[in-house]
């Protein structure tokens, strides 16, 4: 294994997924870390799934830039096809990049879209990966 899919299978093992896990993504576009995606479709054994999509998901993978648009519409678009105990995974470029979004920005986009932000951390060289999640209450409350 090369150092970069060594580097996306470390990714890849924090996202929590599994073999039969259904994954959608959203925002893809050609700058898109392609050997993390690569990483994730081995791992659960099929393609993820695009945002037209009509199947309930166990997470969702969101690529985001600046210019995007407003990124509390896209992260209530994504809640959508995820399960009740899915994860939101927030891909954002990473500091200095094109399209860096500032994490306030990422903060109060998901309180309101309903959800938190848990962790962040490095997904390969270009992206910060970012973990949303809704609260437990909110979860609860839904069933």
């Amino acid at each position: 294994m090369n150092d970069v899919a060594g580097s996306a299978g470390r990714v890849v093992a924090r996202l929590g997924l599994t073999a039969g896990n259904l994954v959608g993504e959203f925002g893809y576009d050609d700058d898109v870390d392609h050997d993390l995606r690569d990483a994730i479709e081995d791992l659960i054994g099929s393609e993820m799934l695009d945002e037209n999509a009509d199947d309930v998901v166990d997470a969702v993978l969101l690529w985001w830039r600046e210019d995007d648009g407003d990124l509390t519409d896209a992260l209530v678009d994504a809640l959508t096809p995820l399960a009740d105990s899915g994860v939101v995974w927030l891909l954002t470029p990473k500091t200095g990049r094109d399209g860096y979004v500032e994490p306030s920005d990422v903060s109060e986009s998901a309180k309101i879209a309903g959800m938190s932000a848990t962790t962040s951390s490095a997904a390969g060289p270009d992206w910060t990966l970012t973990r949303l999640v809704r609260p437990k209450s909110e979860i609860k409350v839904r069933r």
